[in-house]
């Protein structure tokens, strides 16, 4: 049967099979090895042509990156084109929002499909004339069981399932009941086009699988023109083929599906049909990549919404200040393989720790201040001290950060009865300032409470950093902290792990394992002047503390900072121990 007139097919030209290339020399993947034997064959003329293909009725998340990584990465080392597809066949669910969403995830992963931004729903009319040439050839017919009854007709995996009393319809009265259906003469669930293909496969999706159903739904593009939609697994290979995709990749959930993927594309005689490979998905530890189960957080309200900084969505990782550096160098790290597994959460952070190591600014924050006062320091007097911004990038140069009598520290920087081998400041004991003079305290103010109001301090003139021999003093602790006459206020929210266990909702409902301190905010916070005009969404480590970025929420005068990651980095220390334990 030859496919149905329409459109001319999407051009994808290219000169010359190169070789293929592994990111960082790793190993070719077997997704890549299947590539690079079809290039050197000159299967489909050497063409490489994939698509990224989303249904717009989400955001996208961290397991999406992992496709889209493979999905544009691979059609880049081969000299080939990737198209973004949205697989917009189901009105109901979808709208603009995510189609627009996903644009900016994927534009934010460094990743363009130039002039080859196509729709499902393009193709609307040419997937329904295939309908058309497929009942007309007795390869499908309409059926008016029931849902339900569609379900205990279909058999289950060790029963083989039985014909539809309406499956030996005539061709004509298939293609005026289909014609109506078009037409909107009947209701939603009255009747569904389905294949004919073979009741007793032992592969449940060749049982006659639906392929239009009614829909009276208004669509995003298409308005009410049409009552009637495809579904993903008749849309899906008929939309490869029309753009002439060569390898259409997707997660192994579809593997059982490939025997009706090729299916229906063997019907209509296309020239080079495209080749399904399947690799297996992210799943990642303390994390869901489903997203019923993410719209479900953000329904119910246990997260701000889809770009809540705890979520794994992409615009939850960019607001909490992960880079797409890191992503990129995560997925690269985790390669593609045929069998499931679990990725430990740790790689992405150290992913995330190694990127803004060799990037992110230095400055110094105090998220739970205590007011430190130099008793001997002028008043009124100001130093400009010399701050390293990067001590990993020269270039990134210095800058002048204000000193003064009265000052704030962190709360966790002292302790009015130290513990043993504690290092950082307590009565009598001596610190350093990180950049600035070495201090002791003398006495400590408390109010009618008892609560710590200030601590008084000396501060030693001859030991300021870099000014001399004395400069050179040791002690064993070093502390951050900011002139209080000139630090910014800010609130700082200290994200965590979403769930407190490793697979959310395997033992218990999901929501249930939401941990209740995956976000602490802290409204009185102080941070240093030179953060004064800092965008949103730049990233900055505050030194002894952690990589934080600049919230969108922030306002002149009142900054607001994400905590992006911690500065222990857990991955490191479990890779020292893999490499340890396999002596």
């Amino acid at each position: 049967m030859s496919a149905p007139e329409s459109e001319a097919p999407v051009e994808t030209k290219r000169t010359g099979p190169p070789e293929p290339r592994a990111a960082s020399g790793a190993p070719v993947d077997f997704v890549r090895q299947i590539v690079t034997d079809d290039v050197r064959r000159g299967r489909r003329q050497g063409r490489v042509h994939t698509r990224f293909p989303p249904e717009p009725n989400g955001y996208l998340h961290i397991g999406h990156a992992k496709a889209i990584c493979l999905d544009f990465g691979v059609a880049e080392e081969f000299a080939g084109l990737c198209n973004l597809r949205f697989d917009d066949t189901n009105p109901a669910k979808e709208n603009v929002e995510y189609v627009d969403a996903i644009r900016e995830d994927i534009h934010w992963l460094r990743f363009d499909w130039g002039d080859r931004e196509f729709y499902a729903s393009d193709y609307f009319e040419r997937l329904y004339q295939c309908a058309v040439a497929l009942v007309r050839q007795g390869k499908a017919y309409v059926d008016s069981l029931t849902a339900e009854e569609i379900r205990d007709y279909r058999g289950t995996l060790t029963d083989p399932g039985r014909e539809s009393p309406y499956r030996n319809r005539s061709v004509e009265e298939n293609l005026d009941l289909l014609d109506r259906m078009r037409q909107g003469e009947f209701p939603d669930g009255m009747h569904v086009l389905r294949a004919k293909i073979d009741m007793a496969s032992p592969n449940i999706n060749m049982r006659d699988p639906t392929l239009y159903r009614i829909r009276h739904a208004t669509h995003h593009r298409t308005g009410d023109a049409w009552c009637i939609y495809p579904t993903y697994d008749y849309a899906h290979p008929l939309s490869d083929a029309f753009e002439q995709i060569t390898h259409s990749l997707c997660t192994l959930e579809f593997e059982d599906h490939r025997p009706l993927y090729d299916w229906v594309i063997a019907q209509l005689d296309f020239v080079d049909p495209p080749q399904q490979i399947e690799f297996a998905r992210l799943n990642l530890s303390y994390t869901i990549t489903s997203k019923r189960k993410l719209a479900q957080l953000v329904t119910e309200g246990h997260v701000t919404g889809w770009d809540d900084p705890r979520l794994p969505t992409l615009a939850g990782l960019r607001r909490r200040g992960y880079t797409p550096e890191a992503i990129r160098d995560f997925c690269g790290r985790i390669g593609v393989d045929k069998s499931e597994g679990v990725v430990d959460l740790a790689l992405l952070e150290h992913c995330l720790r190694e990127h803004l190591n060799a990037r992110a600014l230095r400055v110094m924050g105090v998220l739970r201040p205590i007011k430190v006062v130099l008793l001997n320091y002028p008043e009124g007097e100001v130093e400009e001290l010399d701050a390293i911004n990067n001590p990993e990038d020269d270039s990134a140069g210095t800058r002048k950060v204000p000193f003064s009598r009265e000052l704030y520290i962190d709360r966790d920087d002292f302790r009015e009865v130290p513990p043993p081998k504690y290092h950082r400041l307590s009565p009598g004991a001596e610190v350093r300032l990180r950049y600035a003079y070495i201090i002791k305290c003398v006495d400590v103010v408390k109010d009618e409470h008892g609560e710590i109001t200030a601590l008084h301090c000396t501060y030693d003139p001859e030991t300021k950093s870099g000014s001399g021999p004395q400069a050179k003093r040791r002690v064993k602790g070093t502390i951050h902290w900011v002139s209080a006459g000139h630090a910014l206020p800010a609130e700082v929210r200290r994200y965590d792990r979403l769930f407190s266990v490793e697979q959310p909702g395997r033992d218990r409902p999901l929501v249930e394992d939401v941990s209740p301190t995956s976000l602490e905010a802290l409204t009185d916070s102080w941070v240093e002047p030179s953060l004064a005009d800092a965008p949103a969404g730049s990233r900055y480590q505050f030194e002894r503390l952690g990589y934080f970025v600049v919230d969108a929420d922030s306002v002149r005068g009142r900054l607001v900072f994400n905590r992006t990651v911690t500065l222990r980095d857990t991955w490191a220390k479990i890779e020292q121990r893999q490499v340890r334990d396999s002596r």
